[in-house]
């Protein structure tokens, strides 16, 4: 038994060496090129971060300085020049342009989508509000019913159905989520699709009691339940 033992760990001890000799020789024979892909390895992690550091961060800066302007016509409603910029400094439209691959290039076209929305230039405020990539639960949550707005604008009550549902789904809170539901009910009403909208309703008053939507919905029930016969 003990020699039966005894050959099967040299056995092993034979797979192991023959092993390591057919790797030592795999490297011996491609030397060059494992030095190559080791040095290409090396190149790609050194300027990632090179990148980062020297050129990605101070982007960002940059672009946050640069937006300055354009914010302040945007909270005093002045929407064209908050888009286009006023000839000296930078409008929204100029930041995603520029910075487009950093996050304030992103977050501009959020105000850029904003923009056309209040100009109502519908279809490119869904074009940006769409490019706009965030998974916050306000502002993310935000852009998806500003789609929705902008598609029952342009008659487009599917999509403005789909976009408020999505817009609650990602709020998921009482402040937005209550507010794009009634959105989301009002216009299946307009679909003319009354029993949908009666049960989002329902959905309004079961999950978000206490809320300004939950305080005033059995108006809006009663109204689909009328529709309905009921």
């Amino acid at each position: 038994m003990a020699k039966k033992k005894k050959d099967t760990t040299n056995q092993n001890l034979e797979n192991v060496e023959s092993a390591l000799s057919k790797a030592e020789l795999f490297i011996e024979n491609n030397q060059k090129t494992i030095t190559y892909v080791v040095l290409a390895i090396v190149l790609v992690v050194v300027g990632y971060f090179g990148y980062k550091r020297y050129i990605y961060q101070p982007r960002t800066v940059q672009a946050v300085q640069e937006s300055f302007v354009a914010e302040q016509y945007f909270a005093k409603d002045s929407f064209r020049l908050a888009l286009e910029g006023d000839g000296l400094n930078y409008g929204f439209l100029d930041i995603i342009d520029n910075y487009g691959n950093t996050p304030y290039g992103n977050l501009s076209k959020y105000y850029a989508g904003a923009c056309y929305l209040n100009l109502e230039e519908y279809e490119a405020a869904i074009e940006y509000l769409k490019d706009f990539k965030s998974d916050d639960m306000m502002i993310g949550a935000n852009a998806l019913g500003l789609i929705g707005d902008a598609s029952l604008e342009i008659d487009d009550t599917k999509n403005a159905v789909k976009y408020y549902d999505k817009a609650a789904e990602q709020a998921n809170n009482e402040y937005l989520s209550p507010v794009y539901l009634m959105k989301k009910g009002q216009t299946l009403e307009i679909q003319g699709n009354y029993k949908k909208a009666l049960d989002v309703y329902n959905t309004i008053e079961k999950e978000w009691y206490g809320t300004r939507e939950q305080r005033s919905i059995e108006k809006y029930q009663e109204r689909a339940k009328l529709e309905l016969n009921e």
